[in-house]
């Protein structure tokens, strides 16, 4: 891809971003590839983001996403994460790893098992993705993301993790994952659905626990979460905040009016108020920017904690059951 006049700056360029560039924020991001390793994802706004849905062939999306990946890192992020079901995105992230082996040692990568991507790489398909938190998914998945990656993940999670699954109940499945942790992988769950709570509670009164990590959805419309998210990070665990944007509802495409008041009261735009509110929390080790562009990653690294005192910010909150409600219904595009 041919550099854009929004490209971040080369390495030899006097302008180059560094560490420090951002005031330390973007040390607490990360770079998700959820919308980047195919073609639908349920982000608003994905068509005006890629362009037409003829052009995300896997060539094209390979190299957007490396792209994003060079930009981040010189933004200074060093958290990707990536999935099994996300598409081709730890292929994609694996063969930029493999043109840049001296980065590997200064990033932490993050993956995740018991989804597959059964889209075939149709935007309509009936079916995207496909869910089984079993032994027997782990022991094929396991292996895959490692021939995809180059390597073993820093930290790889049992996907969207809820109250029904039986993982937390599967004693073989767990003296996997302490296998998993005992070679020195830190071994967690995502979350997802109005009961994260009860899970991340859950696993953390697990006897012998494998889990030192977790990777939850909090934002300003769904911050029920941040309770559990506090005492896992009380017990030491990694954790990481996701849709954090609410699939572009928190953005000026999609946004209550009110959200886009209180941003411009607190002289920052909806995307900074939403990644900074955040950022605000000292339990949230990482938090995730789903973006596909380059200029949305230099947004993100642009945000600062809200001025706004947190209860200014709190009547945004949607019931739990009711946002969900309306992320299951977000359309694949």
């Amino acid at each position: 891809m041919s550099d854009s006049p929004d490209s971040p700056a080369s390495p030899d360029s006097p302008d180059s971003p560094h560490l420090d560039a951002t005031g330390g924020l973007a040390s607490r991001l990360g770079l998700g590839l959820a919308a980047i390793g195919r073609p639908a994802y349920i982000t608003a706004g994905r068509d005006d983001d890629l362009g037409d849905s003829a052009g995300r062939t896997v060539e094209a999306m390979r190299e957007r996403a490396h792209a994003l990946l060079d930009g981040a890192w010189w933004l200074g992020i060093r958290y990707f994460d990536a999935a099994r079901s996300y598409g081709l995105a730890e292929q994609f992230l694996g063969s930029w790893l493999a043109a840049h082996p001296g980065r590997r040692d200064e990033l932490t990568i993050g993956s995740k098992w018991g989804y597959e991507y059964v889209g075939d790489w149709q935007m309509d398909a009936p079916v995207h993705e496909r869910k089984e938190h079993s032994l027997a998914q782990l022991e094929r998945q396991w292996p895959e993301t490692l021939e995809a990656l180059g390597g073993a993940p820093d930290v790889y999670l049992i996907h969207s993790l809820t109250v029904d699954s039986p993982a937390l109940g599967d004693r073989a499945l767990l003296d996997r994952l302490r296998g998993l942790a005992a070679e020195g992988v830190r071994v967690g769950f995502s979350t997802s659905g109005p009961e994260q709570a009860a899970v991340i509670d859950a696993a953390l009164a697990l006897p012998d626990s494998p889990f030192s990590a977790v990777q939850s959805t909090w934002n300003l419309l769904e911050p029920s979460v941040g309770p559990a998210l506090e005492r896992a990070n009380e017990a030491r665990w990694l954790v990481v905040v996701k849709e954090v944007l609410a699939n572009g509802r928190l953005t000026p495409r999609a946004a209550p009016a009110a959200a886009a008041a209180l941003a411009e009261a607190d002289g920052q735009p909806l995307v900074g108020l939403a990644i900074g509110a955040a950022v605000a929390h000292p339990w949230a080790d990482i938090v995730l920017s789903g973006a596909v562009t380059r200029r949305q990653l230099r947004e993100a690294t642009e945000s600062r904690v809200p001025a706004l005192p947190e209860e200014r910010l709190a009547p945004l909150a949607e019931p739990p059951a009711t946002y969900w409600a309306t992320r299951t219904s977000l359309p694949w595009t």
